[in-house]
């Protein structure tokens, strides 16, 4: 059995938003609107998630 994972898309222009969340978005390797990663569900990326929680969207998968 795997760990649950998160597939993360961008959504929203980083553009008018603070520079560290900018940032976590470059963390969690999304560059652009309409990008998608997929990363593990532990501490580290729900942080990043509920730090731009308003710019992406979070799916989980199996």
């Amino acid at each position: 059995m795997m760990a649950a994972r998160l597939k993360v898309t961008q959504i929203k222009s980083k553009v008018s938003e603070k520079q560290y969340q900018r940032d976590t978005l470059r963390s969690l390797g999304l560059k652009r609107i309409g990008d998608s990663v997929v990363r593990p569900d532990d501490a580290q990326n729900r942080g990043y998630v509920n730090t731009v929680a308003h710019l992406v969207k979070v799916e989980e998968i199996d």
